[in-house]
């Protein structure tokens, strides 16, 4: 069956299914969680912060009529960056739509996977919407490489293979207030009806 989004060669469903959090993984990949000391993530599949740059800037964010008013205020101020490992397996094999106010910046180490974006901070009443494979097939155009820019939805799977292994690096650095995920309703009002039934799984259950 054909898809609706761009990119994709055929309609976009779920490879893997996923399993209940206590589920064993591979031996592999628990020895590999267990390497990078990886936790579950709140977005689906599992995560570890490897490096929070100690240079400390005005949060960018924030309305600019308030700048000055910040105080000492934590949310005054960001990280100029932060990294992680971000890792989707067979037993946690998506991570559900959503939406960073900083860019981040992607890096394949291991593994296949689709991504797809929603690009919800562009004009028009209906947003596009597209997708890649990312990996290391460079002759099929995958990207190894990719960076996703603020206030755009992001969604990623697992394709193929026993997981995917990606670095990710926030600028400014990543916090919780500069995040928010998709909802259903966010969904319909971004996207085309048909488009919808084919993302819909991507949204993350309340």
């Amino acid at each position: 069956m054909s898809s609706t989004i761009p990119g994709a060669p055929s309609k976009l469903t779920p490879i893997y299914t996923p399993r209940h959090p206590s589920a064993e993984e591979s031996p592999s990949t628990q020895s590999l969680i267990a390497a990078l000391n990886l936790q579950p993530h709140i977005e689906g599949g599992y995560f570890a912060e490897i490096d929070r740059n100690p240079l400390v800037i005005p949060n960018p964010f924030l309305p600019q009529e308030n700048e000055g008013d910040a105080g000492d205020d934590d949310d005054a101020v960001r990280n100029a960056s932060t990294s992680i490992y971000y890792l989707l397996s067979r037993g946690a094999p998506q991570g559900c739509f959503h939406r960073n106010k900083g860019r981040t910046v992607h890096t394949v180490i291991e593994g296949r996977g689709r991504y797809v974006l929603i690009h919800a901070d562009e004009e028009g009443e209906k947003k596009r919407v597209e997708s890649f494979v990312v990996g290391r097939d460079f002759e099929r155009g995958e990207k190894s490489v990719w960076v996703v820019e603020g206030g755009k939805f992001k969604g990623s799977y697992l394709i193929g293979g026993e997981r995917l292994l990606v670095s990710e690096t926030v600028v400014p650095g990543f916090e919780y207030a500069d995040h928010d995920f998709l909802t259903r309703d966010g969904l319909e009002r971004l996207v085309k009806e048909e488009q919808v039934e084919e993302l819909e799984w991507l949204v993350r259950r309340s």
